[in-house]
């Protein structure tokens, strides 16, 4: 049954790339451990919007929460789009 379109939702994403990812948000932001880090694709519905893009929440303790998106599904992102979202301190876009 797919009520409220849960039977549509796609796969899970790479754990490796996402990993991946948190560890070159972790380098590149210079980010203790105790700060939480989260790697997640989501379908944007804009047409502006590359389609699935990758959002990074950034939380560390007592802080605003801070989001950085990279204009590629999780998989594709590389290490240069994580240092190009924080260089824009918001979105790396797509190339």
């Amino acid at each position: 049954m797919a009520l409220f379109g849960f039977g549509n939702r796609r796969p899970p994403a790479d754990q490796e790339a996402r990993a991946a990812i948190v560890d070159w948000v972790r380098r590149c932001g210079g980010l203790e451990e105790a700060i939480t880090v989260k790697a997640s694709e989501i379908v944007c519905a804009d047409p502006a919007c590359p389609g699935i893009e990758t959002v990074i929440l950034i939380l560390a303790p007592g802080l605003p929460i801070r989001a950085l998106k990279v204009g590629r599904p999780l998989p594709e992102v590389t290490e240069a789009d994580i240092a190009a979202a924080f260089a824009g301190e918001g979105t790396a876009s797509q190339g």
